[in-house]
């Protein structure tokens, strides 16, 4: 949730304590909830004032453009072209005046525009950083128009809410009440032991009719709804909402779209009450029920998407024709539009699991989902339902009927648990009095009854999530700070700590890749299915592991590969025009297996690499990465790991690789994992460059260690050299001519390197000439001619017969 600080600073005394939003959501951090950002709206904007057009002509060489005499002063009037449509002389609008910044640090300029003067431009919010997501969609094409009292010359922020702190908060599961400036107001306050002067309206009805002689409501079966109220408004003229209001809600993350909307989303955002306005006149029965669908059906949302709801999905019905999806969004059969003047206004309390199921399913997460998946406070649902009605008779001119036609009442009854001194302080290695500890619980407002040693404390309802004696003892160590309780170490046995097998290796593992300069990465656990099931180490039939209510269609599967993850990491990075990537990610894969309810599990590592390796110097030119600098890449590991006898081999049916640049990975003929250019269809797919990846199953690879470790001195006898070049088919490889080598070559071979490949004019056809350097050398005498001789020719002998090798 987004909090305006400036919002908040109403309710409570934060500046006048010194208390600065840095600071704030910093104790917050601390005590209540996660931060993830703090920001100014208008941060790096500059030279933004309020102007007046005081009139519009038409550009001579444009069909479209304008040109404007803008007032940007008292006494200063300025020419400004402009292009946008809704252009109108009398309004007040935003001018950046040359030399100013917009959004993405734009700065503007004085110029000419198709030879017409132009002293600086209009703008539209998105022009000055609002984003799509929350600018009216009435501007959309124009430019926005301040409101009649915006002084000419004046700075445009404050007017905007560009000038307040916005402080954003990642919610907890358990914590709904912070989903509502009431629930952060109470908690801040307890935090600095501040007063808290919540304002709350109180509604006078002007109607003069009975709500329910107009409507009647129905809940199915208790359990769908604790609570279900509704009002009705009539006599509403639909307009625009005032600024103050649209700035509390787009500094919130809320689009503003007319006064009975906005005012739903206001008390939304201030009480954690989700309200929905039905269109009066749009219902036919004039009776809404809460109840479970009883067959498929098709139902079209506010969004315009044609949602199919399944047997047991939750609705409110106007009689038996569903017009919401209950606790998630409204239908488009009885949304307010601009013809609307009488609504139905509903709160509810709605079962959180009904609506959490429903939403996932569809994939339609809503701010008023999120609430009621969480929890809403029962002590408020009346209250900010009159609140919503107090605001359509200030802001929309309307008429509430009197009383509210409702089934159920909320469950208001505090929770009383029994804590003791002794065992808070016991638990809290703290030292804390009775009367200290009733202190923190009035900072709550949780009222108590002390009895010795002993304290009953009622807690109320709006802090649904606290049910146990632990859940006392949290808040009272975070109220009186977790800084403030002191330092002890815990008393174990003598045992030394340390890792286990698995961490050293795996440990091990990433020292390596990093010392090679790859960059570690952390991918999501969940794909797409086909994602998810790609680039799999061997073959297999089975079902991936699949959420039953993913969170989006992006994150549905369990993972089977690493490497898919890592190339949604490089083509990240590649659509930022950061084409030179290198990354490698160590991590589970999760492989299903027959008859088994749980999948396995192996620890696996991978690698992404992709452009140049070396980025070019005044010296030298780039090193682009290709199969055999990571093929280099996969040995120093495996030999850093310990592991000997690795082959690779070709192979041109893995799925997902290219056919002619693919090898499996071998330790002792057992596969432990493959290494090779993606195929360039799949790289297209990801919209990647050229891309070069490897994977490894260490799991297996930590039973192939060979934990051994030998010292074998430096000779201190000279080396001897042989070099060949060798004429062979082109099918065969420089692993089948190692291999022969390797066996053949006698106890005194220390090294064979292949230093040139030749095909082309003066070889027969289909023929390819390899040339190795072969190094003979003894730990404890010198080699003579005759031994390093025999043993070569045993080596171009064996080659002959197993390759049909011809010495060139």
């Amino acid at each position: 949730m987004n909090l305006s600080y400036q919002w908040l600073n109403q309710y409570l005394p934060l500046a006048q304590n010194g208390i600065k939003p840095a600071e704030l959501a910093e104790k917050l951090a601390r005590t209540a909830v996660e931060i993830d950002d703090v920001f100014t709206p208008g941060a790096g904007l500059k030279k933004l004032v309020v102007g007046y057009v005081e009139s519009v002509v038409d550009h001579p060489d444009s069909d479209h453009l304008h040109v404007c005499q803008v007032q940007i002063s008292a006494d200063e009037t300025v020419q400004i072209v402009c292009g946008a449509p809704n252009v109108a002389t009398g309004k007040k609008v935003i001018v950046a005046l040359p030399g100013a910044r917009i959004a993405d640090n734009q700065k503007i300029r004085k110029g000419k525009i198709r030879g017409e003067v132009s002293n600086g431009m209009l703008c539209a919010l998105q022009e000055i950083g609002f984003s799509e997501k929350v600018a009216p969609k009435d501007y959309d094409e124009g430019i926005w128009f301040m409101p009649d009292d915006a002084v000419v010359g004046d700075e445009v922020y404050p007017y905007l809410g560009l000038d307040d702190e916005i402080i954003a908060t990642d919610v907890t599961p358990n914590r709904g009440d912070m989903f509502s400036m009431y629930g952060n107001v109470n908690d801040i306050a307890a935090m600095y032991d501040l007063p808290a002067n919540f304002t709350m309206h109180e509604l006078t009805e002007t109607g003069t009719e009975n709500t329910t002689d107009l409507i009647q409501v129905n809940v199915a079966d208790a359990r769908l709804a604790s609570t279900y109220q509704i009002r009705v408004i009539k006599d509403l003229q639909i307009a625009d909402s005032p600024l103050w209001l649209q700035r509390r809600l787009w500094n919130a993350g809320v689009r503003p779209i007319n006064n009975v909307v906005d005012v739903t989303n206001y008390i939304m955002l201030k009480y954690g009450q989700p309200l929905h306005s039905f269109d009066f006149d749009k219902l036919t029965d004039k009776q809404l029920n809460v109840q479970e669908i009883t067959a498929p059906t098709k139902f079209t949302t506010l969004d315009g998407e044609v949602r199919d709801l399944l047997v047991g999905d939750l609705v409110i019905a106007d009689g038996q024709t569903p017009v919401a999806l209950a606790g998630t969004m409204g239908g488009e059969s009885t949304k307010v539009d601009d013809q609307t003047t009488s609504v139905a206004l509903e709160a509810a309390i709605f079962e959180p699991i009904h609506v959490r199921k429903q939403s996932r399913r569809l994939d339609l997460h809503s701010e008023s989902s999120m609430r009621f998946e969480r929890g809403i406070n029962p002590e408020l649902v009346t209250q900010a339902l009159d609140e919503a009605a107090f605001w359509l008779q200030e802001l929309a001119h309307g008429h509430a009927t009197k009383g509210i036609a409702k089934v159920g009442e909320p469950q208001v009854a505090p929770t009383p648990i029994t804590i003791t001194t002794t065992r808070v302080n016991h638990v809290l290695g703290t030292a804390l009095t009775t009367a200290e500890i009733v202190k923190l619980f009035d900072r709550l407002q949780f009222k108590t009854n002390v009895a010795g040693d002993e304290l009953e404390v009622l807690v109320p309802a709006r802090r649904w999530d606290i049910s146990l004696p632990a859940d006392l003892y949290e808040e009272i160590a975070r109220i009186y700070g977790y800084d403030n309780i002191p330092e002890t170490l815990p008393t174990t046995q003598d045992t030394l700590g340390g890792l286990n097998p698995s961490q050293t290796f795996i440990r091990s593992a990433r020292r390596v890749m990093e010392g090679l300069g790859l960059n570690q990465a952390i991918s999501y656990s969940l794909l797409t299915e086909q994602q998810a099931t790609q680039f799999t180490l061997a073959a297999t039939d089975q079902t991936p592991v699949k959420l039953d209510y993913p969170m989006s269609s992006e994150h549905t599967t369990a993972r089977m590969n690493l490497i898919s993850g890592l190339l949604l990491d490089v083509a990240y990075n590649v659509a930022r025009k950061n084409t030179d990537v290198a990354l490698y990610e160590q991590g589970r894969a999760f492989l299903p297996v027959a008859g088994q309810e749980r999948p396995n599990e192996p620890e696996y590592l991978a690698a992404a690499i992709t452009g140049n390796l070396t980025p070019a110097t005044w010296q030298s030119k780039p090193v682009a990465v290709d199969f055999f600098s990571v093929k280099g890449m996969v040995e120093q590991l495996l030999s850093n790991l310990k592991l000997t006898d690795v082959k690779f081999v070709a192979n041109q049916t893995r799925a997902d690789m290219h056919p002619g640049r693919t090898a499996d990975i071998y330790v002792a003929d057992q596969l432990v994992g493959f290494i090779g250019q993606v195929h360039p269809l799949t790289a297209k797919e990801y919209k990647i460059n050229e891309t070069y990846v490897f994977q490894l199953d260490l799991s297996q690879l930590m039973t192939l260690v060979n934990d051994t470790n030998y010292y074998t001195p430096i000779s201190k006898y000279p080396s001897v050299t042989r070099d060949m070049a060798l004429l062979v088919d082109k099918t065969v490889t420089n692993a089948d001519i190692l291999a022969v080598i390797n066996d053949n070559a006698g106890k005194f071979l220390v090294d064979v390197k292949l230093f040139d490949v030749y095909q082309g004019t003066n070889l027969p056809g289909g023929k390819k000439s390899l040339a190795y350097t072969l190094t003979y050398q003894d730990a404890t005498a010198t080699l003579t001619e005759d031994q390093v001789n025999a043993a070569f020719e045993k080596v171009v002998t064996a080659l002959e017969a197993a390759v049909n090798a011809e010495v060139r």
